[in-house]
């Protein structure tokens, strides 16, 4: 099974770069233009911190919002889906290949979260600006406090006694619809990574066994779900190549060459940037409210 999910993580993200390549061009977006060496250094940031466990979507909004990457921010969820998916899939690599999940458990809740990141993508590329910035406002709140409960060691008591490597039953049914709504949240910029745990956690699995199943939900739900955001032009292609090949250097390094790193004051940090960031997003939406 492992070489067919490479395979396959190969095929997708081969797939979305020929896109991106279309969409880039149907757009007159160079390739490689003076934004490339900010993009890389932007992913080569997010996805190493992704890699980590702490996820990239908190970071790159703070990112985008501090230099005012973004022209549009209706096109915020769809470059975050987009320049995170072929790192992602290149994190899937390892940690697939790494934690044994039993593989009904893995493809029921994988293919759950794909099709709701494919439903959820279709719904945010019909939002206006406004209601773009709202929800992200509100999905960084989401992810700040479920970073907070990490931090503080709620969530890893839930799985503490936890060995179960797969789901059966109800808990088999309660995982595919949940790991649904998280692939329709994460459409909307809410991250995969601390939910899914806290709900693998919840219906007894042993904590070891979220990573594949959160990082392959992610690698085959983003480039799937990107597949709308390109269609519809929610792309931003300024030095997003940039950032793919900063991404991928970053998941490298972080799968490899770090061993043991204390990242407690940087989560925290990132905890109060991602509650900055979420009330820098309401009070524009709030502007444009008023500008109407």
């Amino acid at each position: 099974m492992v070489i067919t999910i490479v395979v396959l993580l190969t095929i997708l993200s081969v797939g979305l770069f020929g896109l991106l390549v279309a969409g880039a061009r149907r757009q007159q977006a160079a390739l490689l233009d003076h934004s490339f060496g900010l993009g890389f250094g932007i992913g080569a940031l997010t996805d190493f911190l992704d890699t980590l466990g702490i996820g990239s979507f908190v970071t790159s909004t703070a990112l985008f919002q501090a230099s005012h990457y973004l022209k549009d921010e209706r096109k915020l969820p769809g470059t975050l889906n987009t320049m995170h998916a072929i790192p992602t899939a290149f994190e899937a690599f390892f940690f697939v290949t790494a934690v044994r999940v039993e593989p009904l458990t893995l493809i029921s809740l994988v293919l759950a979260a794909t099709i709701g990141g494919l439903l959820g993508s279709e719904v945010m590329t019909k939002l206006n600006q406004r209601w773009v910035q709202l929800i992200m406002s509100g999905a960084l709140v989401v992810t700040a406090f479920l970073m907070m409960a990490k931090l503080l060691g709620w969530i890893s008591l839930l799985g503490v006694a936890n060995h179960a490597t797969g789901l059966h039953g109800w808990s088999l049914l309660i995982g595919i619809i949940g790991n649904f709504i998280l692939g329709l949240l994460m459409s909307a910029g809410v991250g995969l990574y601390a939910p899914c745990m806290v709900m693998v956690y919840f219906l007894g699995l042993t904590p070891l066994a979220a990573f594949p199943i959160m990082m392959l939900s992610c690698a085959l739900m983003m480039p799937i779900s990107a597949v709308n955001f390109i269609r519809h032009d929610r792309v931003d292609y300024r030095g997003l190549f940039g950032i793919i090949a900063g991404g991928i250097v970053g998941v490298i390094v972080a799968a490899t060459l770090v061993k043991s790193l204390s990242l407690t004051a940087l989560s925290w940090l990132i905890v109060v940037v991602s509650l900055w960031t979420s009330f820098s997003l309401w009070r524009a939406a709030q502007r444009h409210k008023n500008s109407f």
